[in-house]
C-alpha cells in the first residue's frame, strides 16, 4: 500500500512542544494541522506554526466535542500531556483520560487513523523505587495504550525516549524495544509526519531514540518487518 497524500491531522495538546513541531513539520509538507489548544491565548502560536486552531479543553469535553472539533480529519495524534510539575492526579487525568475520549471523538466522527505519542517505559508497569509521580505518568500512558489497543482504530503507539530540545538530527533508531536514551522532539515529530503517512504502520507500537538510521527508512524498515 502506498503511502498517503496530502492529509488533515487534528493534534491533541496542539501547543506542546513535540505538537508544535509536528505542526510546522505538516505545514512544511502541504499537510494541514489542525492544533487542539486548551486556552485562547495559545492560538496565535499554533496559526504561526502553520497550525488550524480549536480551542478545546479535553478535561472538560466529552466525545460529542471531540468529535465536532475533529470532524473532517485523516488521523488524530495524541500529544498531550499534563506536563512538567503536574501531580499524580493529572496525569490521569491527560495522560489517560483525554488520549481515551480522544478515541471515543475518534470513534464518533469516523476518523480512524489514531497516533498515540506515549513514552519509553510504558510497555510494562513502572519498576520498584520509581518516583511516585513519574510511575503515576507511565501507569497513566500504559493505561491509555492499553485502551487504545482495544478499540477498532487503525492506532500506532510511539514511545519516544528522553525529550531534548536539540536540533533535528534526521537520524533515530526505531524499533519494537531500543536501549534507554534520548531524542530531540524535532525528531519525535519527524517520525511522527513518516508515521502518519505510512498507514501499514497501524497496530504497531515502537520505541524511538536518536540513532544512524534516516527517518523515513527506519519507518520504512519497521513497515516492512511488519507485513
Amino acid at each position: 500500500m502506498p503511502t498517503v497524500g496530502v492529509m488533515r491531522i487534528a493534534i491533541a495538546g496542539g501547543h506542546g512542544q513535540v505538537a508544535r513541531h509536528l505542526s510546522r513539520a505538516l505545514s512544511a509538507r502541504g499537510d494541514v494541522p489542525v492544533a487542539l489548544v486548551r486556552q485562547l491565548q495559545h492560538v496565535d502560536d499554533v496559526v504561526a506554526d502553520g497550525a488550524e486552531a480549536v480551542v478545546l479543553d479535553l478535561e472538560r469535553a466529552n466525545a460529542r466535542d471531540v468529535a465536532e472539533a475533529i470532524a473532517g480529519a485523516d488521523a488524530v495524534v495524541f500529544a498531550a500531556g499534563a506536563g512538567p510539575g503536574s501531580g499524580i492526579e493529572r496525569k490521569d487525568t491527560v495522560d489517560r483520560a483525554a488520549a481515551g475520549l480522544l478515541a471515543d471523538g475518534a470513534e464518533q466522527a469516523g476518523v480512524r487513523r489514531y497516533v498515540l505519542v506515549s513514552s519509553m517505559g510504558a510497555g510494562a508497569p513502572p519498576p520498584p523505587g520509581t518516583d511516585e509521580v513519574f510511575a503515576a505518568y507511565l501507569v497513566a500512558k500504559r493505561a491509555a495504550e492499553l485502551d487504545l489497543r482495544t478499540r477498532d482504530l487503525d492506532w500506532t503507539i510511539l514511545r519516544p525516549g528522553g525529550l531534548t530540545d536539540d536540533a533535528a538530527t534526521g537520524t533515530v533508531r526505531l524499533d519494537d524495544s531500543v536501549p534507554r536514551g534520548s531524542v530531540p522532539r524535532a525528531d519525535v515529530a519527524a517520525v511522527l509526519v513518516a508515521l502518519l503517512h505510512e498507514p501499514r504502520t497501524a497496530g504497531l507500537a515502537l520505541e524511538l531514540i536518536s540513532g544512524v538510521v534516516p527517518t523515513d527508512a527506519a519507518v520504512a524498515a519497521v513497515t516492512e518487518r511488519a507485513d
